[in-house]
């Protein structure tokens, strides 16, 4: 079986944290709402979006839930279109994977993000090709739901046993756990370690310079 090294995006390779808080904001207020504000709104980053925002705004009706969902993609593509979105990869990041690589794991992505969303963000830092399966909320259930990860070892030709999801939210963690995959958290994301390893994180990794010592270990 092929070893498979499963990334989340935001807040995991790309530091997404303003525009997702910006946007998020927007949608509220534009709705009648309070502002969650940016401590609330980096809880619910991993979810898919009506989830989230369900998180957020609990009292709402499910209808709410999902024009907010909606109106959510709106924004963040207004913003996008006006330069007001960045997306960095978080310093070592693109280093990691071409480390990882190199070694012989295939890479993949499972997340939140929408098709669209997560194939500007890779092609904008020219790394789509080094993944073999990208897996996004347009297609399955949320996250913890372990659907994103069967599916990733589908394509990529990998088990359970040969797998290895690597997120900041305790949503990643339970999602590899679900699929009875291993899970390495980062520290750089948005929930703190304490989370992760509560979840079930086998490691936790301080930097990205750290993740292919840990995948061999846990390999």
């Amino acid at each position: 079986m092929n070893r498979l090294a499963l990334f989340d995006c935001d807040g995991t390779l790309v530091d997404s944290q303003a525009a997702i808080c910006a946007a998020m904001g927007e949608c509220f207020t534009a709705a009648g709402l309070p502002d969650p504000g940016a401590e609330a709104t980096r809880r619910v980053v991993g979810l898919s979006l009506v989830e989230a925002v369900a998180m957020l705004h609990p009292a709402g009706a499910p209808a709410l839930h999902v024009t907010l969902a909606q109106d959510y993609k709106r924004a963040f593509q207004r913003r996008r279109g006006a330069g007001l979105v960045a997306e960095p990869l978080f310093p070592g990041i693109a280093e990691a994977i071409e480390s990882i690589g190199a070694a012989g794991w295939l890479l993949g992505v499972a997340t939140g993000k929408s098709d669209r969303g997560l194939g500007f963000c890779l092609a904008h830092h020219g790394i789509a090709d080094r993944f073999v399966t990208l897996q996004t909320a347009d297609r399955h259930p949320s996250k913890p739901h372990p659907s994103m990860v069967r599916m990733a070892m589908a394509e990529a030709g990998a088990s359970p046993e040969t797998t290895v999801v690597i997120g900041d939210t305790s949503f990643d963690i339970g999602m590899a756990k679900a699929a009875g995959a291993a899970a390495i958290g980062v520290a750089w994301g948005y929930h703190d370690r304490v989370e992760l390893l509560a979840e079930g994180a086998d490691l936790v990794a301080d930097t990205p310079a750290d993740l292919l010592h840990l995948l061999e270990r846990l390999a």
